[in-house]
């Protein structure tokens, strides 16, 4: 038997149906896990249970897994150490004085937002309280400042070579059904995607934009008339803001460059660990017997290529906390017993996404292994059934990214989203592309748009989401009230998801992605100038 049929389908189905009804992730994985383990047990609920309990120790006991959790951890770790020297409030204070102009500040809160591509969640709360004394001054509302960051959260991390948001798609498509077939490491595919996240792309594009004196609209365009006349936020509309969190130097030694010194570290070590790790691998291979052999027989390129993604960033996340942990010793920053403490909170902030991500893992495992492998075989099943029916490849990415941005903005996370879609989406699409006759790199292209689209509806799902984790951090770093943010920010969002599925339409038709951009950006530039104001006014 290589598959459960039409029973297979009933794990995903009832994890989504469940996110969207308790708009808890954990419990709904778990549930969706559960049922996959009863039927292939045929409802015997010990034998149920002992396999749940086995695949998730094989899923989070994989050496690639591990080190992938272990790295997310670390990163948490690497977060809270930051935060805590205070050299984030030093670097906005330093900056501040250079700032002139209302386009000034919304320039650099975008350029900020792109720098601070490490995590999402660091990335609202650091951004928007650091900037808020700067928008304040030149009258930009707090519904302005909040969608800044909003946007140069998520659609910045999941497009950032090192992220902990990008490590975990990575390991999606890495244990989705076919993707070993297509012959190209996981961090290579990646960046195949990248220019058809196109949501994500359009996100950052707006707010520099916004910037550059593209006029409000809508809901947007009454807040800052309103901050105009003193009024920062509607509290009295939209009800109190969810917080007002402070970043206070913690040293008075902070200056503006420890900032810039830890994230250097970062990104040096991790980008430089790529082709190292490769070369490390290929010791005691045949005709390789130093590294020094390895570096001469395996070119850079290619070292990025082969590169195991678990082990760099899994060595560059060690590398770089401990060297930046020295730095700040060595600044006089904090002492040891303050950096242990902020290493552990910031690790312990980490621990819902690690149960997410080893819960997600675990359904995909369950959908896509063979019933001989303890799995449903759904992947094949979904496969053989959209190849047999004729469903057309093109309308595919399409139907991805509406349904990832239905499922993203109900439950709030596009997290969950991913662990879903992904597992789903990849034996599809490569199914279908290979009976339509693509393969080499026009396969590799075809899927990329597939995911590429899963991934943008996912974002737009999550970015305009009320229940979003990063919409109410948002809020909270611009203590801006978070209906108020919401109503402010959903045109604005709509916007941007109807140009990028116009993109992806195109994209999918003529599997060019200067087209798919173009149709994108054009799109984009039409409906915020033209079209959307005529409808929601100024």
């Amino acid at each position: 038997m290589e598959h459960f049929g039409l029973w297979g389908i009933i794990p995903p189905i009832l994890a989504i149906i469940l996110a969207l009804i308790t708009k808890e992730v954990i419990l709904s994985l778990f549930v969706g896990i559960l049922s996959g383990t009863l039927i292939i047990s045929f409802g015997n609920p010990f034998l149920a249970l002992t396999l749940l309990t086995d695949k998730l120790a094989g899923m989070v006991g994989d050496s690639w897994n591990i080190r992938i959790l272990l790295f997310c951890a670390l990163m948490g770790g690497f977060i809270g150490m930051f935060s805590r020297t205070g050299s984030t409030s030093a670097f906005g204070a330093w900056a501040s004085k250079f700032l002139k102009t209302k386009r000034d500040v919304m320039l650099f809160t975008w350029v900020f937002g792109l720098i601070i591509f490490i995590d999402d969640y660091f990335n609202s709360l650091a951004v928007g309280t650091i900037m808020r004394p700067a928008t304040d001054e030149k009258k930009i509302s707090r519904a302005k400042l909040a969608y800044i960051i909003d946007s140069t959260a998520a659609p910045v991390c999941i497009i950032a070579p090192i992220s902990t948001w990008v490590i975990t798609v990575i390991s999606y498509i890495r244990e989705s059904d076919s993707f070993d077939t297509l012959g190209i490491s996981e961090f290579m595919f990646f960046l195949h995607i990248i220019p058809y996240n196109i949501y994500a792309l359009l996100a950052i594009l707006f707010v520099f934009l916004l910037a550059m004196g593209l006029k409000d609209f809508g809901p947007m365009a009454k807040a800052e008339r309103d901050a105009q006349n003193g009024k920062l936020f509607s509290e009295d509309v939209y009800g109190a803001c969810p917080g007002n969190i402070e970043v206070e130097p913690q040293n008075s030694k902070a200056r503006w460059y420890d900032m810039v010194v830890a994230l250097a570290i970062l990104i040096v070590v991790c980008i430089s660990l790529f082709p190292i790790t490769t070369w490390l691998g290929a010791i005691g291979t045949e005709g390789i017997a130093t590294f020094g052999e390895a570096f001469k027989t395996i070119g850079i390129r290619q070292g990025f290529i082969d590169t195991d993604a678990s082990k760099a960033l899994f060595y560059g996340a060690i590398i770089s906390i401990t060297l930046s942990y020295i730095y700040y010793l060595v600044r006089g920053l904090f002492t040891i017993r303050v950096a242990g403490d902020a290493i552990t909170d910031g690790i312990k902030s980490m621990v819902p996404a690690l149960i997410v991500l080893s819960l997600a893992w675990t359904i995909g495992s369950i959908i896509r292994s063979s019933p001989a492998d303890g799995g449903l075989g759904l992947a094949s099943f979904l496969s053989e059934s959209v190849v047999n029916s004729s469903f057309p490849l093109w309308a595919l990415p399409i139907v991805m990214y509406l349904l990832s941005s239905i499922i993203a903005f109900s439950t709030g996370t596009s997290w969950g989203t991913f662990a879903i879609m992904i597992p789903i989406a990849m034996p599809i699409v490569n199914a279908l592309a290979l009976a339509s006759g693509y393969s080499g790199e026009a396969l590799i292209t075809v899927i990329s748009i597939t995911i590429g689209a899963v991934i943008s509806g996912a974002v737009f799902g999550d970015h305009c989401s009320p229940i979003s984790d990063t919409t109410i951090l948002s809020s909270t770093g611009s203590n801006c009230p978070l209906l108020e943010h919401v109503a402010t920010q959903m045109p604005y969002a709509v916007v941007i998801a109807i140009s990028s599925l116009l993109g992806l339409l195109v994209g999918s038709l003529t599997l060019n992605v200067y087209m798919s951009l173009l149709t994108g950006v054009v799109s984009l530039v039409i409906l915020s100038k033209f079209v959307a104001p005529k409808l929601l006014g100024r």
